[in-house]
């Protein structure tokens, strides 16, 4: 099989949220025929949704896989329920872990529970700061260069997660 170019987004707001991200960095580095090849810095972030949580801890990854996205995305969901991570029907709460598989080089999709690239990544800057690092001249269909789009959204309401804590 192929491997292709994916890309994770990391965030954890509740516990140790940095082990938490180490920790899940370590199991996706155990998926098989899967390796990480680039890891950003961590980054502060307010939460989106509820503001009486704490803030987020977020990072992005690059993986080599052989992976087919859907399974993937159901290895990315194990590795959350594993830490504890219920999906329910709340969006944007607190979490333990939540892991984001936001692109596939070469795929595009509109699945039930899967869409590539993800939805929200031109709009959020803690998903497009930490990718452009791991990325910098991805090019990723309705957002463009990667590092241009972090650019312009800017870097307002981030902070490296070691300073700010």
């Amino acid at each position: 099989m192929p491997t292709r170019a994916a890309f994770i987004g990391l965030g954890s707001n509740l516990g140790d949220p940095e082990q938490q991200i180490r920790n899940a960095l370590s199991k996706v580095e155990a998926f098989p025929r899967t390796q990480i090849k680039a890891i950003s810095r961590f980054y502060r972030s307010a939460p989106m949704g509820p503001s009486d949580q704490p803030d987020y801890c977020n990072a992005a990854c690059a993986v080599e896989t052989e992976l087919e996205p859907m399974t993937l995305l159901q290895a990315l969901i194990e590795v959350e329920r594993a830490a504890g991570r219920l999906r329910g029907p709340e969006r944007w709460g607190p979490r333990l872990i939540d892991l984001d598989l936001l692109h596939v080089e070469g795929r595009a999709l509109d699945e039930p529970g899967l869409t590539l690239p993800h939805r929200g990544i031109a709009q959020r800057n803690f998903v497009l700061l930490p990718l452009s690092e791991v990325a910098p001249q991805l090019q990723i269909s309705g957002v463009g260069n990667v590092a241009d789009a972090a650019e312009k959204i800017g870097r307002i309401g981030l902070s490296a997660w070691f300073d700010a804590g």
